[in-house]
Order: C-alpha cells, then sequence, then structure tokens
C-alpha cells in the first residue's frame, strides 16, 4: 500500500555531504509523520530524524548540527542533508512514514528497503 522511493546515498569522505531523498506513494490519506532511520553492521536501527506535519522536527543527537530534515507535503517526499560526515555515520538510511491508507483507518508506520552510505578515504 506504501512504496518508497530512496535515493541520494554514496560514498564520500569524511567531512563531506549528501542529500538523501524518499519520496513515498499509495493510498496515504493522512501523514503523521515522515523521518529517517540508520542501522550500521552489527547495530540495531536507530532513528536518525524525524518531521511531522506541523513541522516539528527531531534529531538524533549525535546528528544534530549536522543532518537537517525538510518536507514535500504534496509529493509525499522527505529529505535528509547531511553534512560534515564522519565515518561513524556510515550505515543504511531507510525512509519512514506514518501514515493512514485506503484501507487502514488507524495509522501504521512503514519502513522504505534504504539507501547506503558509506563515509571513507
Amino acid at each position: 500500500q506504501v512504496q518508497f522511493v530512496e535515493s541520494g546515498g554514496g560514498l564520500v569522505q569524511p567531512g563531506g555531504s549528501l542529500r538523501l531523498s524518499c519520496a513515498a506513494s499509495g493510498t496515504i490519506f493522512s501523514v503523521y509523520a515522515m523521518g529517517w532511520y540508520r542501522q550500521a553492521p552489527g547495530k540495531q536501527r536507530e532513528l536518525v530524524a524525524t518531521i511531522t506535519g506541523g513541522g516539528n522536527t527531531n534529531y538524533a543527537g549525535s546528528v544534530k548540527g549536522r543532518f537537517a530534515i525538510s518536507r514535500d507535503n504534496a509529493k509525499n517526499t522527505v529529505y535528509l542533508q547531511m553534512n560534515s560526515l564522519k565515518p561513524e555515520d556510515t550505515a543504511v538510511y531507510s525512509c519512514h512514514v506514518r501514515c493512514t491508507t485506503g484501507s487502514l483507518s488507524r495509522p501504521v508506520d512503514y519502513w522504505g528497503q534504504g539507501t547506503q552510505v558509506t563515509v571513507s578515504s
């Protein structure tokens, strides 16, 4: 019911920048929040940043001041601008949306397959 097109990942050197984008599609009626999660090898998935329908944002402490999340409501698209990247930012970054759909009246969480971000010299 909800599909994602995620892009923008790649290989960058420490201190570099990347901009991730995620376009959600399907029978989406109401979006409660969108955001990004990441998972590094051998580690649990963690929340990176979220943005609500009202524009409120929340960031993991490790990325605050370096990353910025934004949203295009008309396109159900969320972006993550990542600056001053560090090797410890290396992970698979996955898009997330909490929304209601055409077949469900209660909000449900969905995650994309993810895009690889590698920060290395």
